[in-house]
């Protein structure tokens, strides 16, 4: 990961509903394949993109993020379950950071493993992660207007949403607004 302040990533141990065990720890280049397909699954098996949409390419693509930015696993019972991307600002997959700021992007959990709480683990490990760095004041993030439900994780975390610092998708072939979301830590 090319950053200015790397990030160290301690796996992160805790129990979640229905599993024996979940462990956050750094992706390794053997399971950028499942990273990819679990990403992609969770945006258009959940109804958020359709599988032609452009942005598909980039969520399959688990290398270059682990290139990019620090990307993370949720391994559950010895399987990869979910992952996220982590970036200080300036880096080539922040959007929506500013100085002092951590970003993720493109948390996913592999739909057969929604629902058991390891999306708000993942979300708690990244606030660790932030509070144990002097360099950063606040974790955010912009995501799809219709994960509503993401959306309700991300408040009941401590997350407020500030609309003036939106992510803006203005492009001949798509324009989206994508609502911005900021914790203090």
């Amino acid at each position: 990961m090319s950053s200015e302040h790397p990030m160290i990533a301690s796996p992160s141990y805790a129990a979640v509903s229905g599993m024996h065990s979940l462990v956050i720890r750094q992706a390794v280049p053997a399971e950028y394949g499942r990273i990819g397909e679990l990403t992609v699954s969770a945006y258009v098996d959940g109804g958020f993109l359709s599988l032609e949409d452009s942005y598909v390419v980039q969520l399959r693509d688990a290398a270059s993020r682990a290139q990019g930015a620090q990307l993370l696993v949720a391994e559950v019972d010895g399987e990869v379950a979910a992952s996220v991307a982590i970036t200080d600002y300036g880096g080539p997959y922040a959007e929506v950071s500013q100085p002092g700021e951590l970003e993720f992007r493109m948390l996913a959990v592999a739909p057969e493993y929604q629902g058991r709480g390891i999306a708000r683990q993942m979300v708690r490990h990244i606030i660790a992660l932030a509070q144990a760095r002097e360099d950063i004041h606040a974790v955010t993030l912009c995501s799809l207007t219709s994960m509503t439900a993401a959306h309700a994780l991300y408040r009941s975390e401590g997350f407020v949403e500030v609309p003036e610092r939106d992510f803006i998708l203005d492009l001949p072939e798509k324009k989206a607004r994508f609502p911005f979301f900021i914790r203090k830590v």
